[in-house]
């Protein structure tokens, strides 16, 4: 196969992925011919990309002349024919099947060799997608992110059959539009939307379990995790039908992979109508402008007054913990001295299991970190709980566990404790790793399964869930941040608690040091 010029592209379907698209190849230079069976379509997808050209001028991204020779370079027909002579051509149809396939029959008649053809399929194998066609080996993934013209990452997904050419010229295509390229194998989901499962799927158990509330479980991945959106307020701008889909497909591609188990919460919301944003009420009721309150601001840290405070344990936590004691203005006594009745709080952040028990005449005030066990299973019934998982330098919320027989005074000295620290306390259910400590878990596991089955390197996981989900941080630098010890401890609890193969610790996270290795 010899190379031909990638200047001119073509894309099949004019709906909001291949809007995207064309307008990325024009704002970078390329020629665009946007063909679809729908002439309505087409008139709506023109105006839709002269609209964004002209707010990229005023965004500074282009100038009035660029703007009007992007506008010069873009095609639209009814006509597959109008794709002769295409270097590329970028299906972006609907995710069905046989009418992908018959699409690209067509297309390797119409654009022979050297042309490269590409799929923009999510949710469908490319080796399915190419199958049956007379030459697949120029059929390849190129799977983008919406917003495409605001999003930096394009998956380039070889198919069984992709010739070696076709990849490369795929990732050369990639590079013009101005997109970072990373290669996923061609599994279930590619490499960004397998690993970005957990973030709704287990929020949706935490739901359904009573651990938080839908406002609950977004406010403390927002404040606590620094996610831009809550995985509540997420589905619903996606679509819970559109979301729940995808979870299906999961479900049945996988033949019941427990990690991907459907929610019957979000099919119960879907069969009632109830979608998200385009229907107006989701997780969510978006009568008005403003769906949900606005984060409260976290307190400023200080006012520890000099009181002496104990901290257990040797991992992450536990260590900036001790750092934001010092500047709050508490003091920090030694876990002997605690026990000796002369701590205000003894707060235990040891993650793999409960510190040493305090014995003497005046037991202490006592807050546990949740990781490894619940609440429940620590055995101080007077004592409160708390999580964190590292790193803490943004982090603006700790959760807050308590039993019916906790002593009242540890919620007042843990609330305020916390409060100085500059943490806003919100107060969940009683679970290994509360909420985030569970999500955050379930993510670093999806990325040590992805990167076990070679399905992508740990640094594209980091630079996909970064560039395409535009999460605070990646799976691996989260699981290098948190440490690999809390993460499994959180894991192993929940196993341990659930007694579900969802827990179950990836291969390559039973004993790892790093998810790098």
């Amino acid at each position: 196969m010899s190379s031909a010029p990638l200047n001119r592209l073509g894309i099949v379907g004019a709906g909001t992925m291949g809007v995207g698209i064309a307008e990325t190849a024009l704002l970078h230079g390329l020629s665009a011919t946007v063909v679809d069976s729908s002439a309505t379509m087409l008139g709506q997808a023109e105006g839709r990309i002269r609209a964004s050209l002209a707010k990229a001028v005023e965004r500074g991204d282009c100038t009035h002349r660029e703007m009007a020779c992007a506008e010069g370079r873009l095609t639209v027909s009814t006509d597959l024919d109008s794709l002769i002579g295409c270097g590329a051509v970028i299906e972006a149809i609907s995710e069905r099947l046989e009418a992908k396939r018959q699409l690209f029959q067509r297309l390797a008649a119409i654009c022979p060799a050297p042309a490269l053809l590409a799929t923009n399929t999510s949710s469908l194998r490319v080796s399915t997608v190419a199958s049956g066609a007379t030459d697949p080996g120029r059929i390849v993934g190129m799977h983008f992110f919406n917003p495409v013209a605001r999003m930096a990452l394009v998956e380039i997904v070889p198919g069984a059959d992709s010739a070696q050419e076709s990849v490369d010229r795929a990732r050369e295509l990639g590079e013009a539009l101005g997109k970072r390229v990373i290669v996923a194998l061609d599994g279930i989901g590619f490499l960004v939307n397998r690993c970005a499962r957990p973030f709704a799927g287990e929020a949706l158990r935490l739901v359904q379990e009573r651990i938080a509330t839908v406002e609950q479980v977004d406010r403390i991945c927002r404040m606590g995790g620094g996610f831009r959106m809550g995985p509540f307020e997420l589905v619903d701008l996606i679509g819970l039908d559109v979301n729940l889909e995808i979870s299906e497909s999961f479900w049945f591609q996988s033949y019941g992979e427990p990690r991907w188990r459907p929610s019957p919460l979000q099919a119960r919301l879907v069969d009632a109508g109830r979608l998200g944003r385009k229907t107006g009420v989701g997780f969510y009721n978006y009568d008005d402008e403003s769906h949900r309150p606005r984060d409260p601001e976290p307190p400023a840290l200080g006012g520890g007054d000099g009181r002496l405070v104990a901290i257990g344990g040797g991992g992450v936590v536990a260590g900036a913990l001790r750092d934001l004691v010092s500047r709050a203005g508490f003091g920090l006594c030694d876990w002997q001295d605690a026990a000796a009745g002369s701590a205000w709080l003894a707060v235990d952040a040891e993650p793999l299991a409960p510190s040493e028990p305090m014995e003497g005449m005046h037991p202490p005030v006592r807050t546990h970190l949740c990781a490894s066990s619940a609440l429940a299973s620590i055995r101080d019934p007077k004592a409160s709980g708390f999580h964190l998982i590292g790193p803490l330098d943004e982090v603006r919320l700790v959760e807050m566990t308590t039993l019916a027989s906790t002593d009242p005074e540890a919620v007042t000295r843990t609330t305020a404790f916390f409060a100085a620290l500059g943490f806003h306390v919100e107060t969940v259910g009683d679970a290994p790793g509360l909420v985030l400590g569970r999500i955050v878990a379930q993510l670093v596991n999806e990325a040590a399964f992805a990167i076990g089955e070679g399905v992508g390197t740990p640094e594209d996981i980091d630079i996909g869930t970064t560039l395409g989900l535009n999460y605070p941080r990646g799976p691996v630098a989260w699981a290098e941040g948190a440490g690999l010890a809390h993460v499994r401890s959180i894991l192993s609890g929940l196993h341990a608690s659930r007694g579900e193969e969802r827990y179950r610790l990836a291969p390559g996270l039973l004993h790892a040091e790093s998810l790098r290795s």
